[in-house]
């Protein structure tokens, strides 16, 4: 496994494999790496005769300056546990060299950066939208891999994708759960000994409201999440949505569309946590 931390040797060293016609793949992270993540790299690893992975905490999609200085960094374990996954390239660059120079353009992204996580977090895609097009730049991969914990953030990307016209495939893969269903995240480990017992129950409700769902309206079920999740102590709903899942723009009936998927924010012990689940897919 070859770690690099400049530009211009990542784009040599992706090159040389592409010369020999090997087929690059890419799995953007922000470190702090977990099964989660490990499960994208494995994917990658089945799809592709060389993994690339990227660990950078990129500034630019955080909105808030405490988020990004308390956001886990755990580098030493991140080249460990890529390692052993069978990675072959990791990109560790530092701030500078990412952004030599602030980086001012904005992206046509479109509704899907509008709604939920747009609405909640200003200027949060068009950062990611930033560093995943830089990464694209740099690696030219054939597919680009991504957690379905963020499920908005991969509708972004694929538009920006679509505006920029990268010629790659992004690739969602599936939310990977602790054993008590709780969405593997680098922010659980904030999550202090009470706010991680009550965490699970995010999922649950989520769970619960598919059932809920197929006797009660959008409007009703979208109640039942909420009110259900935010009974339970330290935990407050900052959203739930329902939503159309390829265009998440909301929906008011369940006859709508074949594509209908619920995504919820919440704060649990002050961490801010995101899980989605699907109605209709």
């Amino acid at each position: 496994m070859i770690v690099i931390s400049k530009v211009n040797e990542l784009e040599k060293a992706v090159e040389a494999f592409r010369i020999e016609g090997k087929s690059i793949g890419l799995v953007p992270t922000m470190g702090a790496l977990h099964e989660g993540h490990l499960s994208l790299v494995n994917r990658c690893r089945r799809e592709n005769d060389v993994v690339v992975v990227s660990v950078f905490v990129n500034p630019t999609q955080f909105n808030n300056k405490e988020d990004l200085r308390t956001y886990p960094r755990t580098e030493e374990a991140d080249k460990a546990l890529l390692a052993e996954a069978g990675c072959d390239i990791v990109f560790m660059p530092t701030v500078e060299e990412v952004y030599p120079e602030p980086d001012t353009r904005v992206f046509n992204l479109g509704p899907v950066a509008e709604v939920m996580e747009g609405a909640m977090r200003p200027g949060h895609f068009n950062g990611v939208a930033q560093i995943v097009s830089k990464l694209f730049m740099m690696v030219k991969p054939d597919r680009a891999y991504f957690g379905e914990k963020d499920f908005q953030q991969i509708a972004v990307i694929k538009q920006m994708v679509k505006s920029e016209g990268f010629k790659l495939q992004i690739v969602p893969c599936p939310i990977v759960r602790e054993a008590d269903g709780l969405a593997k995240s680098s922010r659980n480990v904030r999550l202090s000994p009470e706010a991680r017992q009550t965490a699970p129950n995010i999922y649950r409700t989520l769970r619960e409201s598919i059932d809920y769902a197929k006797s009660h309206t959008v409007a009703e079920t979208q109640k039942f999440v909420t009110d259900t999740i935010n009974s339970y102590p330290d935990m407050e709903v900052e959203y739930y949505q329902i939503v159309d899942g390829i265009t998440l723009m909301p929906v008011n009936d369940w006859n709508e569309t074949n594509y209908i998927v619920g995504c919820v924010t919440v704060y649990c012990g002050g961490v801010r946590l995101i899980d989605n689940i699907a109605y209709k897919k």
